[in-house]
């Protein structure tokens, strides 16, 4: 048994084990021996956290699991990592100190096993030993010295290969009984029968009918109820018409999740990994990827301290890695935040920093594998950004996509009000500052500016070197480091600060409330003072200054292209096309803020909602400028995006949600298209008046943050656990948590909560998908998007009704879309996205509670019909999730978990 104590804190309690066994200890006692001692832990930053002692560390079991299972995945609870090394799970908290060490031997004894990920270890354990990895001492012994030399990451990942263009896709039809054939093969002879799947796959196959007119998509508008089967009633017509048109149908998803699940469905069509990994290809944003630029300068001295150790571990990662996705792949979601904001996100290309062809890694890049496996693909699965992105400024012009399926697609609307957005603000101008200049006087790290990165052409074009030489001027005059400061005292250098000044001067003097809490302040860009009508000339001109050079550089670029000069080889030819592809989208966002200035003591345009704001957290400055969005957003994503399709799908389980069809086909851009969409309506299978009842508690007075926690707390103990608790404010969630978890780790409940946990949300939900005891508390983000079939989730809690936030985009939007009609909208289909949790088999159970006294009975049309819906005390809603949940059947593999 490995030598070391180990130590366990929950809300419950705080042990120490050691070989002579297992005793509490108090938070003082824990927090002075891990001082002295090195102790094994499961996730440092979490029991840190608990014991009131942020920069503990020692000796991470999920490091060592990282180590010796790169690209393996674990939830990271005693459980889960029970579960992982083959060993029982420890049955009370008392136990898991004790279990820790078992676990910690069982880990060591990985490298005298047939281990499938021992190449490269030793390479990595002799680094992270310079580096003083606690884990070192321990493993770096039982790992045997390699009899040839390991070769180094960069050198035996493999390379890309260019192919040939595609061709256009065929004109095909997929009739109906066509799709539907398709759907029982992959379903399988003898399945259930499912009438609404196989009406969803008839109808979608309509979007994949051959397009007769310009600019006019076979737009097909499908809500399918929760249990339909919709994935794979769209990806039966999708499948078959890719294989007989020889094209990429492109499948966008909201979240990751859905994105995770399609890639597991995709197995029924293609079971063979290596056809699958050629005919289903993901793809995600630049920023999702780790550039191995980035990572090569990380592990030559780039990186010190906890996060060099990080480099190592993801170098061992990126090498057994099957797409080189940070977020949301094959790296446990975990891994990162157990090095807190030690490295992460320098490891990705978070700032469009990219040299293309100009990286010594280029041909070995995940970011143009993926791009290059996509052209090939017969399914792209994708998020809405980045198919808007794409469409929008993509250099990949020859594949653009000509079949989509948007599901989640009530969550367009939203999506392309991100996409088509503007803003003038301080971090956004310094990051063009820095993407034009690169490194300044004491800056370090391998960016480079724009004349290091064409000087080529630059030597070679008279007009693009002056190009390049007027855009380094003209970057000078946007904000720079140490902006906020100069600001904040009254000191601003140069034209954009002195805007940002005048912003923050209007923005305090309208918006600041007494009583403020220290979150952002926004006030709509009416009646500006002549203070800000002076500084915004001056910045106009500067950015004026900006856009010209960048626009001729564009141009120039071309036409170095066109010339093709005898040191333009393949690598050069992408380097410059990747150049222009960064140049003009960064002069479209320069004329975006123009026209936003021409907006300051200018003419209103009714198609823009523009506005002030000052970004904060309690009290804390980080950002300031000006806002720009759409009054509707689906009129450039109707232009952008659908016009150029031949056919789309739209989907959603609450497509119509808070509305009726009208309201869908505005929520996603259908209206400004030539021709008017398809509609398809399937209701879901389940019985929902016999499997689920809502509870709208009376009691509980708004602004109690007592009662509030009271209410949460007796709820989640007469459910067992289980429960999904949704709130609208991040300081009452942390004001809840903080005073129910320790109570509820007296009754065996243990409970998670983001926004607490220093653990991100993916991982979040695994943990509680893992623990049928475990109950989740969160914000927006797990109101859409979290599927937690079973007994897991049987209990979902919200603290009031969701209400719009009161910003300035929302007045505007309120007015054109009907007053309080339109916030009646948004709040139905909050509820029933919410709902939508609750039930996801035919088996499930549950209770929907709502702590709200006040909350309206026009609003709750969200349910769906039958549900018994009632107004009650808490006592009552308590007594009634207690019977409710207590006969809740737990059957099959959930059983098996409990028991």
């Amino acid at each position: 048994m490995i030598p070391y104590p180990a130590l366990h804190a929950s809300h419950g309690g705080i042990w120490i084990a050691t070989a002579e066994g297992t005793r509490a200890v108090g938070r003082g006692e824990a927090i002075a021996l891990a001082a002295d001692t090195p102790l094994i832990l499961l996730n440092a930053p979490l029991i840190g956290q608990r014991l009131g002692y942020a920069e503990l560390s020692g000796l991470d079991l999920l490091e060592l699991f990282a180590f010796l299972h790169p690209a393996r995945f674990t939830v990271p609870t005693p459980k889960g990592l029970a579960r992982a090394v083959d060993l029982s799970p420890p049955e009370s908290d008392e136990d898991v100190a004790a279990f820790l060490r078992e676990a910690a031997a069982a880990l060591l004894a990985v490298p005298a096993s047939d281990w499938p990920e021992r190449e490269g270890a030793w390479s990595a354990v002799q680094a992270l030993t310079r580096l003083r990895w606690p884990w070192a001492p321990a493993i770096g012994p039982l790992i045997a010295k390699p009899k040839e030399h390991e070769r180094w990451l960069f050198g035996k990942l493999p390379e890309w290969e260019e192919g040939a263009p595609r061709p256009a896709p065929r004109a095909v039809t997929i009739g109906s009984d066509e799709a539907e054939a398709r759907l029982v093969e992959l379903t399988g002879h003898g399945a259930e029968e499912r009438p609404g799947q196989r009406a969803f796959a008839a109808a979608a196959s309509a979007a994949f009918a051959p397009r007769s007119v310009r600019d006019a998509p076979n737009l097909v508008l499908a809500e399918a109820g929760t249990g339909i089967g919709k994935t794979l009633g769209y990806l039966a017509p999708a499948s078959l018409w890719a294989e007989r048109a020889g094209g990429a149908v492109w499948l966008s998803t909201y979240t990751k999740a859905l994105q995770r699940q399609l890639a597991q469905e995709t197995v029924r069509l293609y079971p063979d990994a290596e056809t699958r990994k050629a005919k289903v290809v993901t793809r995600k944003g630049r920023e999702n990827y780790l550039c191995l630029l980035n990572l090569e300068d990380a592990l030559q001295g780039g990186f010190a301290g906890r996060a060099a150790v990080l480099a190592q571990l993801v170098a061992r990662w990126a090498a057994y890695s099957s797409d080189g996705d940070m977020v949301g792949g094959d790296l446990p979601g975990w891994l990162p935040t157990l090095f807190r904001r030690n490295g992460p996100a320098a490891l990705t290309d978070r700032r469009g920093e990219c040299v293309y062809a100009g990286c010594p890694h280029y041909r070995k890049c995940f970011i143009e594998r993926a791009a290059r496996a996509s052209a090939d693909a017969d399914l792209v699965i994708a998020n809405h950004a980045l198919v808007m992105v794409n469409a929008a400024r993509g250099r990949e012009l020859t594949t653009r996509p000509t079949r989509y399926v948007f599901d989640e697609g009530h969550h367009l609307f939203d999506a392309a009000d991100s996409m088509f957005a503007a803003a003038l603000t301080g971090q956004e101008t310094i990051e063009l500052r820095r993407w034009i200049l690169g490194p300044e006087a004491g800056g370090r790290g391998r960016r480079r500016g724009l004349q290091a990165r064409l000087s080529d052409v630059a030597s070679y074009d008279e007009q693009g070197g002056l190009a390049i030489q007027d855009a380094v001027d003209a970057a000078r005059h946007l904000a720079s480091d140490g902006w906020l400061g100069r600001i904040a005292e009254g000191a601003p250098f140069g034209p954009i600060e002195h805007l940002l000044a005048a912003v923050r001067g209007l923005t305090y003097a309208r918006a600041e409330q007494p009583g403020d809490a220290g979150y952002g302040l926004e006030t709509e860009l009416a009646e500006p003072t002549p203070e800000l009508i002076e500084a915004a000339a001056p910045a106009a001109a500067a950015l004026d200054a900006l856009v010209r050079p960048l626009v001729t550089l564009g141009r120039r670029l071309e036409a170095v292209l066109a010339e093709a000069p005898d040191w333009m080889d393949a690598a050069a030819r992408a380097r410059v096309e990747g150049a222009i592809a960064s140049i003009g989208w960064r002069a479209e966002t320069v004329a975006g803020w123009l026209a936003l200035l021409a907006r300051i003591g200018g003419p209103v345009d009714a198609d823009y909602v523009d506005w002030l704001a000052v970004d904060r957290i309690e009290g804390r400055e980080y950002d300031m400028g000006l806002h720009r969005h759409w009054l509707d957003p689906t009129r450039p994503f109707a232009r952008v995006v659908l016009e150029p399709a031949h056919g789309a799908l739209v989907t959603s389980a609450t497509l119509t949600g808070g509305g009726d069809w009208d309201t869908a086909e505005a929520r996603v851009g259908a209206p400004h298209l030539a021709r008017a969409p398809a509609r398809f309506e399937a209701t879901s299978p389940f019985d929902y008046p016999a499997q689920a009842e809502v509870l709208i508690v009376t009691d509980v007075k708004r602004g109690d943050l007592p009662a509030l926690a009271n209410a949460y707390a007796r709820l989640i103990v007469a459910a067992g656990g289980g429960t999904l608790g949704l709130f609208t404010a991040i300081r009452r969630l942390r004001g809840v948590h903080g005073r129910i978890a320790d109570r509820l780790a007296r009754e065996g409940l243990p409970l998670h909560a983001q926004h607490v946990d220093p653990i991100d949300t993916g991982t979040l939900v695994d943990i509680f998908r893992d623990d049928p005891a475990a109950s989740l508390l969160g914000t927006d983000a797990l109101r859409d998007g979290v599927d937690v079939p079973g007994h897991s989730l049987r209990l979902v809690v919200m603290e009031g009704v969701p209400w719009p936030k009161p910003s300035v985009l929302h007045a505007a939007r309120r007015l054109a879309g009907g007053g309080s009609a339109y916030d009646d909208r948004i709040v139905r289909a909050r509820l029933a996205q919410a709902f939508g949790r609750l039930i996801r088999r035919g088996d499930d159970r549950g209770a929907f509670v709502m702590l709200s006294a006040a909350c309206p009975s026009r609003l709750l049309s969200a349910f769906p019909p039958g549900v018994p819906i009632a107004r009650v005390t808490l006592d009552e809603a308590v007594a009634r999730v207690a019977e409710r949940l207590s006969l809740t059947p737990i059957i099959g593999h959930e059983a098996a978990q409990l028991g």
